[in-house]
Order: structure tokens, then C-alpha cells, then sequence
């Protein structure tokens, strides 16, 4: 017998950035008595709502949402973190009678679940944090991501050169085990999952995708990014760790004059466009992996999952 056929079902729904996971997630909740967990890790942040596309009172529907606002900005959580929170959530869900959907589009979050990765429980360093923040600043980022290539070129690959938070991470995570962050996954994927984990993800026609993508910072903007911004880092003297997040980076650079403003808001489409295609494969090296296509629309996906999840025979 297959050792899936014992395991509850949970629906994972991936995809990039502005590709409708929100909106298909939700009406396929009202369907199957679900609850979603989110699997984002800018929407954690509490006070970050515009930047992040956070999911709003009224686009949940009175659809329960877990791992939303939880974080204060200028706080430290990792993967490991995010793992752990979330599969206390699912425990939770199922406890109390509904059914999780697993919803986002960050990829290392959504790995840690469908593969079960169990990250070691590394004390933070903050001398060697420091001392590699002072580098990245004095030498440049670049000279970083040079050295984390050559320490694990595999994790390497699914990070941006701009990425300063993952960068550090691949750097500290060799420094304090002598092992690399792939290594480490690699072992601790050899523990299968309590859940069977059915990832679909949308795809979107690319050059519609940027369009959508062009019109959702334009309406960030519109909405009071800049201000939202402004008062973040005047709250917290200590400057946060989310304020390295793409559109909050781009803003920042514009308050301190390093960026005109039509050079910010160019800047933050085209590393939103760049962070998309990213996504896209970092979802299409998930195997059995169900695409979805968004110009179907969301009634049409719906019952593509539910048939291939089984639902319907329920």
C-alpha cells in the first residue's frame, strides 16, 4: 500500500507575486471548510501592510488566516522559525475540525513543510552576524555572495545577488556546523512528512504577470507606501530586518536620496518582475508539482484541485 494513502491531504498553492493566490485560496476555503495558513514571509510583519500585498479583513471573508501579523519588524525569524509556528497552526486547524491550505509564495517556507526539512537549532552568533553586516557594508554585498558560491553553490542559486538576509544565512549556517545549508537539508529530508502535501501553483502568461505586477506597485504607491515606510523606521531605532524586503529596500534608498523617485518605483517593478521569475522556478523544480492556469479563473482551478486532490469523493 502507498505510504501517502494514510497521510491527510493538504493543499499547498503557490505561484509568484500578484498571480491571484489570495483570491483563489479563500473561495476554495468556503468549498472545503478551510482555514489558511500563509506561507509569506514579508506578511508576517506586523505595521508592513502595503508592501506586502497583506491579505485585508475583506479579502478573507471571514476565512480564518494563521502566520499574518504576527512578527514585530525589527525581530529575528528564520525558516526554522516559520516551520515550526506553521505546523502548530495545521495541528491546530485540523483539531478543530477544519481542513489547511497551505498559501504563499515563498519558496524556502513552503519547502520546510512539503520536505520536511528540520533546520538545526543554531545559537545566534551575533559577533559573526556583526562582523559579516560591517563586510557586507564596507566590501559590498557582492564580495558575500562570491563567498557563499563558493561554500554552497546549490543554495546559492535560488537567491538574488541582492538577498542580503539569505546570503548571511548560507555564510553563518557553514560557519557554526561546518556544514552547508544544503547538506544540512539534504539530511534532514530523509524523514517524510506526517501530511501528503499536494503543491499546485498559478501560472500566469509572463508578460501579463508583469503587467500586473507594474499596476500592483503603482497602487502601493498610491496607497502610502512611502508613509508607511517613513513611520516604520522612525518606530524602531534599531533598523529592521524586514526593511531589507523588496519595495521597503527600494523606498529606503529613495528617503536617504540614493534613488530618485521614478528611479524607486522602477526599481522596485523590475525587482518584483525579477523576484517572479525566481518563484516560477523555484516552483517548477518541485516535483508532481499542478499548474494552474489564472486566465481559467479561480471556479475553473477549484475544481481542477478538488479532482485531483479527490474532494469530490468525499
Amino acid at each position: 500500500m502507498d505510504q501517502t494513502e494514510n497521510k491527510k491531504d493538504i493543499i499547498v498553492i503557490g505561484g509568484p507575486t500578484a498571480s491571484g493566490k489570495t483570491a483563489l485560496s479563500v473561495e476554495l476555503a468556503k468549498q472545503i471548510n478551510g482555514q489558511i495558513v500563509s506561507a509569506d514571509s514579508m506578511q508576517i510583519y506586523k505595521e508592513m501592510n502595503i508592501g506586502t500585498a497583506k491579505v485585508t479583513k475583506e479579502e478573507m471573508q471571514g476565512i480564518k488566516h494563521y502566520m499574518i501579523d504576527f512578527v514585530s519588524p525589527d525581530e529575528r525569524y528564520s525558516v526554522a522559525d516559520f516551520k515550526k509556528d506553521a505546523e502548530n497552526a495545521i495541528e491546530e486547524i485540523i483539531n478543530n475540525g477544519y481542513n489547511p491550505i497551505i498559501v504563499g509564495g515563498t519558496g524556502l517556507y513552503v519547502n520546510s513543510l512539503i520536505y520536511n526539512i528540520n533546520y538545526p537549532e543554531l545559537e545566534f552568533n551575533k559577533e559573526y552576524r556583526e562582523y559579516l553586516e560591517k563586510r557586507a557594508d564596507e566590501e559590498g554585498l557582492e564580495t558575500l555572495y562570491g563567498e557563499a558560491k563558493k561554500i554552497d553553490e546549490e543554495a546559492i542559486k535560488k537567491i538574488s545577488i541582492n538577498d542580503r538576509k539569505r546570503i548571511l544565512r548560507i555564510l553563518e549556517i557553514y560557519h557554526q556546523t561546518g556544514k552547508t545549508k544544503t547538506m544540512l537539508e539534504k539530511e534532514s529530508r530523509m524523514i517524510p512528512s506526517k501530511y501528503n502535501y499536494k503543491v499546485f501553483a498559478i501560472n500566469y502568461e509572463r508578460q501579463k504577470l508583469y503587467e500586473r505586477i507594474n499596476l500592483r506597485v503603482d497602487k502601493m504607491i498610491e496607497q502610502g507606501l512611502i508613509e508607511e515606510v517613513k513611520k516604520i523606521k522612525e518606530k524602531y531605532k534599531k533598523f529592521p530586518t524586514a526593511m531589507q524586503g523588496l519595495g521597503y529596500k527600494e523606498v529606503v534608498e529613495y528617503l536617504q536620496n540614493q534613488l530618485s523617485y521614478e528611479e524607486m518605483i522602477e526599481k522596485i517593478k523590475q525587482e518584483s518582475r525579477r523576484y517572479a521569475k525566481r518563484q516560477i522556478t523555484w516552483f517548477k523544480a518541485i516535483p508532481n508539482i499542478i499548474w494552474l492556469n489564472a486566465e481559467d479563473g479561480v471556479r475553473k482551478n477549484i475544481e481542477i484541485i478538488l479532482e485531483e486532490t479527490n474532494w469530490k469523493k468525499r
